[in-house]
C-alpha cells in the first residue's frame, strides 16, 4: 500500500456503516482539501497495521491516522488532526483538545465504539 507522504492516512473501519458515513461527511466538508487525506480500510489489513505498529484490535476501537511526518496518532488526537485540516471543523478540533472536555469525550467515545463492536459481534 503506497501512500503519498504529503497526505495524512486515515485507518478506518470499512465494515462499520457509521464510519463510512463519517468518512463521506468529512469528504463533503473538506472539498478539495480532502484530496490530502488517503483513507485505508483496516478490514483484513492486520499485518499492514502491525507493520505500522498498530494493534489490529485497537485499530477497531480507536481511529488511527498517520500524519504527514509518518507519526501515528490515535483516538482523540487522530480526530483532532483530521478536523484541523478543514476550516469549518477547526473549532471542534480545538474544543475536543480542552483538558476538561477531552477525558469526558474519550470515555463516551470508547463506550459508543465498544457498544457498536459488541452489537455487531466483533469483540
Amino acid at each position: 500500500m503506497s501512500q503519498n507522504n504529503s497526505k495524512i492516512c486515515v485507518y478506518y473501519d470499512g465494515a462499520c456503516p457509521k464510519c463510512i458515513r463519517d468518512r463521506k461527511t468529512y469528504e463533503k466538508l473538506a472539498g478539495k482539501m480532502g484530496e490530502n487525506v488517503c483513507w485505508i480500510d483496516i478490514t483484513g489489513q492486520d499485518q499492514h497495521l502491525r507493520d505500522l505498529g498498530i494493534d489490529p484490535v485497537k485499530a477497531l476501537k480507536e481511529l488511527h491516522i498517520k500524519d504527514e511526518h509518518g507519526k501515528v496518532l490515535s483516538e482523540l488526537d487522530a480526530y483532532s488532526l483530521l478536523m484541523s485540516k478543514v476550516p469549518v471543523l477547526r473549532p471542534l478540533s480545538w474544543l475536543i483538545a480542552l483538558p476538561l472536555i477531552r477525558p469526558v469525550l474519550a470515555r463516551l467515545y470508547h463506550r459508543l465504539v465498544n457498544r457498536r463492536l459488541r452489537k455487531s459481534g466483533r469483540i
